[in-house]
């Protein structure tokens, strides 16, 4: 089987209608089958999955685990937040875009929404980026999620910080909007390529 016929937990998570918990816990007992990578990651062949749900009576989700990208976009600027938002659905219509205004917000967000990639400002009051990126990557289930980090304190310090936490890169304010949408869609086409 080709790594694009294996689906990451988050994928899954769509096809099935259910939350990534679900997935995990399924897999936990045995379930619903899956491998793991080299990096300890779960990763579910489309032919299980679809196995699965004939049993369990599950309906597939239209359009499948295909669906367009989904990128959460976190920061605490409104006009900053709202202006990402727009950027992404305009470069594709494709995809599906949500947003939360601080690190609180985010946690509840990842977990509902499941996305693909998370844009992450790094300095919010209370809980910052980092803490947040840290959160991502602490747990299997999340660990896929990509994250890019923007931050308008673009210093070394705070760009090794990042990329520790679990970022793939960060970015400085005033953004660069080709290299961020390079750096964003570059994500899409590597989940479609079975990353």
């Amino acid at each position: 089987m080709s790594d694009s016929e294996f689906l990451t937990p988050q994928q899954v998570a769509r096809l099935l209608m259910v939350a990534p918990v679900t997935v995990r816990q399924w897999a936990q007992r045995g379930e619903l089958a899956f491998r793991s990578t080299p990096g300890g990651h779960r990763r579910y062949s489309r032919e299980a999955v679809e196995r699965f749900a004939r049993q369990r009576g599950i309906p597939l989700a239209s359009g499948g685990a295909e669906d367009g990208l989904r990128v959460l976009v976190v920061d605490d600027d409104p006009h900053i937040n709202a202006f990402l938002t727009l950027l992404l659905r305009e470069h594709d219509s494709g995809v599906q875009v949500e947003s939360a205004h601080n690190g609180f917000e985010a946690g509840f967000r990842i977990e509902s929404f499941s996305p693909d990639v998370v844009l992450l400002d790094l300095m919010m009051p209370d809980l910052d980026g980092f803490e947040v990126a840290r959160f991502i990557k602490s747990d299997p289930v999340r660990a896929a999620i990509r994250i890019i980090c923007i931050t308008a304190y673009d210093t070394p310090e705070n760009i090794a910080r990042a990329i520790n936490a679990g970022a793939e890169a960060c970015l400085g304010k005033p953004l660069d909007t080709r290299r961020l949408l390079e750096q964003v869609f570059s994500t899409a086409a590597s989940l479609r390529a079975g990353r």
